[in-house]
């Protein structure tokens, strides 16, 4: 998302902001297309040269007692030059007390002023989640999102080959589901993305012959999420008898979701396959690796020394002579 209007932020009340709208409600359409706010100090002082409009401005207890030693020539100039930018918001901290000037103003340019008891810090922090995640790069995926072992499982693979069954099989084990058939992408940072479940569907789960089944009724809060950090990719495959799989797991593949690459594994489905155990092997490795284990390498340079040991191509498995 590009933007996000300023009415918004009245109607966030998960994010606890305290915001009460104080003036300019004719302005609450305004857009803020920045998740770093700005502090007023220097445009309090008259320099407004660097103030973007477009930001979230905010003026705290050090930014007011500043502003409260100017002399009332001052601070009226001062509120005129500050209500002469197009503003998208202003926020006052720590519940101070808002010059009438500066609201009867902000009422005439319609620029929307809140004001909060929170601290100038707290706020920041809080505000500043918000908008990244409102402001952040989406997508959506077909497939569904699993927290297994604590990772977040992205399951992949066409209509039909039997996500949503895994799924409801591993939530029989234990593990927590965050979202199935459509999958909600945020990106949170250059390196991650979270998933979730869109509203309607949120939590709900489609069994071919059973219909859709409500998870949370079924299973309790603790079979679902929901949002998890994506962390792995397995993308579960027809098999094929013609084609060479990998079978020692020297192939890294990587998925890219909005330019993040996540490791990515291709499992080949067939009826013999215990799907959910091979799922929780997938994520238990992926942990080792985390922790800088990798079981391919360490067999790889156990047969090398092997090899080294016994002339190069010849060596003992087992009592056995190769």
């Amino acid at each position: 998302m590009d933007s996000i209007a300023v009415q918004e932020l009245e109607q966030a009340r998960e994010h606890h902001l305290e915001l009460t709208l104080m003036a300019g409600r004719k302005g609450l359409r305004k857009k803020i297309t920045h998740s770093q706010v700005q502090k007023m100090g220097l445009a309090l002082a008259g320099f407004i040269p660097f103030i973007n409009p477009e930001r979230l401005q905010i003026i705290g207890n050090t930014e007011m007692a500043y502003f409260n030693t100017l002399t009332p020539e001052m601070q009226e100039n001062v509120i005129h030059k500050i209500c002469s930018l197009p503003l998208s918001c202003l926020v006052i901290t720590r519940g101070l007390e808002i010059p009438e000037l500066l609201l009867r103003e902000a009422d005439e340019k319609d620029i929307p002023v809140f004001r909060t008891d929170m601290r100038s810090f707290d706020f920041i922090e809080q505000i500043t989640r918000f908008l990244e995640e409102k402001l952040s790069a989406t997508s959506s995926l077909h497939g569904v999102l699993m927290d297994v072992f604590g990772v977040g499982v992205l399951i992949l693979g066409k209509s039909g080959i039997g996500k949503s069954e895994c799924a409801l099989d591993l939530i029989l084990r234990g593990h927590r589901l965050v979202a199935d058939d459509m999958v909600h992408i945020q990106k949170r940072s250059p390196t991650s993305v979270v998933g979730s479940g869109f509203e309607v569907i949120q939590h709900h789960m489609e069994i071919r012959g059973l219909g859709i089944i409500n998870i949370r009724s079924l299973f309790g809060v603790e079979a679902i999420r929901d949002k998890k950090k994506i962390e792995l990719v397995l993308e579960l495959t027809e098999w094929d008898a013609q084609r060479e799989y990998d079978r020692l797991g020297f192939e890294e593949e990587k998925f890219s979701i909005l330019d993040v690459e996540l490791p990515m594994f291709r499992i080949p489905v067939t009826p013999a396959r215990n799907l959910t155990t091979i799922i929780e092997v997938a994520v238990r490795n992926h942990l080792l690796k985390v922790m800088g284990y990798d079981s391919a390498l360490e067999f790889e340079k156990k047969l090398l020394r092997k090899m080294e040991e016994t002339g190069g191509d010849r060596f003992e498995v087992e009592g056995e002579v190769e």
